[in-house]
C-alpha cells in the first residue's frame, strides 16, 4: 500500500455495538421528559412530533445499517472469492474489475452515511428548538409562581453537585481517550512498519482493515523477537488504558443514573408546585442523538478508508501481472484473503446486531406516546416512573462489557396530580 496515503482504521470490527446503549437511552430520556410535561399538553404534543421524528429517524438508520451489512456480505461473498481466482489463475484485469466494482458500493454507502449524518444534525437542531419551547413556556410560568421552596433549592443544589462530579469525570475520560488516541497511532505506525517488512503482514494490512488482526498476526509470526515484544508492549498499555476508561465510563453512567433520578424527583416537586422543569432530559437527548451521530462518521471514515485501501490494492498489486507469479507469494496471497473473509464475516455480523438495535428502538421503544401523561393517575405516574428509571439501571455504558453498573434504588418522586 502507498507509504504516502494516510488512512484512518478501525481498532476492532465491533464499533458500530456503540450504538446500543445511546440509542436505548434517546428513548427513555423522552418518556421522562414526557412524563415531566403533564399538564402542559401544548409542550407534550410538541415533544411527541419530535419524538416520532427520533423514532423515524432511526428507521432510516436500520436500513443503512443493513446495506453496510450487505455489502460486507458482498465483500465475503463476491469481491473476496473474486480475488482468490484472479490469483490463482494470474488473471489482473479480473481483480481490477472486481475491485472496481467494489469501489461502486463503497461510494454508495460513503454517500448515505454522509446524507443520514445531516439528517441527525437537522433533528438535533428541532430537539433543540423543542427545548427553547419549553424554557419559554416555563419562563412565561414561572413569573406567575412564588420563590421555591428549601427543599427544592436543596434537591437543586444535589443535582449541581452530581453535575460536577460528571465534569470531573468526562474530563478524566477525555484525557484518557487522548492517551489511547496517542498509543493507538504509535501502534498503528508500527503495525505498518512491521508489515512492511513481511509478505504475507503486507497483504493482510491490506485487506483487513483493523489492527487487531495484524497485531495478532505479528505476534503470531516470525517478525523478530524486538517486533513482536514492542508489539505485545503496546497493545498492554493499551488494554490497560481501556480498562480505566471502562470504569470511567462506568462511573459516568453511574452519576448519569443519579442524577437522571434527581432531576426528576426535583421536576415532580416544581410540577407539585405548579412549575415547569428544565428540560435536562432533551439536553441528554441531543447529547445520545450526537453520539450516534459521531458513530456514524466513524462508520462513514471507515467504509472511505476500505475505498482507499481497496484502491491501492488495485493500482499496486494488480498493476503488474508478473507480481503474483511467485509460488509462495500467490498462496501467501490467498491465504491472506481467506483471513480477511472472517473479519469481514464478523463485520456484517456486528452491522446486523446494530440494525436489529433500530428495528426494536423504532418499534416498541415509542409506544409510551400513545398516552398521554395528563391522563394518568398520580399512582400510575409513579409507576412508571419507576419502571423508566429501573430499565435505565440496566442499560451497560460499555457494550464490550455488559456488566452494568450498580443499580440506583429510585427515589420516591412526589406524586403528580393529573
Amino acid at each position: 500500500m502507498s507509504e504516502s496515503q494516510e488512512i484512518e482504521v478501525a481498532s476492532s470490527p465491533e464499533f458500530v455495538k456503540e450504538l446500543l446503549p445511546s440509542a436505548q437511552r434517546t428513548a427513555l430520556l423522552y418518556h421522562l421528559s414526557y412524563l415531566c410535561l403533564a399538564k402542559f399538553p401544548k409542550l407534550e404534543r410538541v415533544l411527541r412530533e419530535r419524538a416520532v421524528e427520533t423514532q423515524l429517524l432511526f428507521g432510516s438508520s436500520e436500513a443503512l445499517l443493513l446495506k453496510c451489512a450487505a455489502t460486507s456480505k458482498n465483500l465475503v461473498s463476491t469481491l473476496l472469492p473474486a480475488l482468490k481466482v484472479a490469483v490463482e489463475k494470474d488473471k489482473s484485469i479480473l481483480a481490477i474489475k472486481s475491485l472496481e466494482k467494489a469501489r461502486v458500493w463503497i461510494s454508495e454507502i460513503v454517500d448515505k452515511v454522509g446524507q443520514m449524518v445531516d439528517r441527525y444534525e437537522k433533528h438535533n437542531r428541532s430537539v433543540a428548538s423543542c427545548t427553547s419551547d419549553v424554557i419559554l413556556e416555563k419562563s412565561e410560568t414561572e413569573k406567575k409562581k412564588a420563590q421555591t421552596t428549601r427543599e427544592i433549592e436543596a434537591q437543586e443544589k444535589a443535582v449541581r453537585d452530581l453535575e460536577d462530579q460528571l465534569k470531573n469525570n468526562n474530563e478524566k475520560i477525555g484525557q484518557i481517550e487522548a492517551k489511547i488516541s496517542e498509543k493507538n497511532q504509535e501502534l498503528y505506525n508500527h503495525v505498518k512498519e512491521s508489515s512492511s517488512k513481511s509478505n504475507g503482514l503486507s497483504i493482510l494490512s491490506a485487506l483487513v482493515p483493523f489492527v487487531g488482526p495484524i497485531v495478532k498476526s505479528i505476534s503470531d509470526a516470525k517478525t523478530g523477537p524486538e517486533a513482536a515484544a514492542k508489539t505485545q508492549v503496546l497493545s498492554s498499555e493499551l488494554t490497560q488504558l481501556s480498562i480505566e476508561k471502562s470504569s470511567l465510563m462506568g462511573k459516568e453512567w453511574s452519576i448519569q443514573v443519579r442524577m437522571t433520578d434527581m432531576q426528576l424527583k426535583l421536576a415532580s416537586m416544581k410540577i407539585e408546585n405548579g412549575s415547569i422543569p428544565d428540560p435536562v432530559h432533551l439536553n441528554d437527548v441531543q447529547k445520545c442523538l450526537s453520539r450516534i451521530q459521531n458513530i456514524l462518521i466513524q462508520l462513514q471514515k471507515f467504509w472511505e478508508s476500505v475505498g482507499v485501501m481497496l484502491e491501492a490494492l488495485k493500482d499496486e498489486t494488480f498493476a503488474n501481472e508478473d507480481f503474483i507469479e511467485e509460488i509462495e507469494l500467490k498462496q501467501t496471497f490467498l491465504d491472506s484473503i481467506t483471513s480477511a473473509q472472517g473479519h469481514w464475516k464478523t463485520f456484517g455480523e456486528c452491522c446486523l446486531n446494530a440494525k436489529s438495535i433500530f428495528s426494536l428502538q423504532t418499534k416498541d421503544a415509542y409506544k409510551f406516546l400513545e398516552t398521554s401523561p395528563s391522563a394518568l393517575t398520580p399512582e400510575q405516574w409513579k409507576k412508571e416512573y419507576e419502571t423508566v428509571i429501573e430499565d435505565l439501571n440496566k442499560i451497560s455504558p460499555d457494550p464490550f462489557n455488559p456488566k452494568a453498573p450498580a443499580p440506583i434504588a429510585p427515589i420516591a418522586p412526589a406524586p403528580i396530580a393529573p
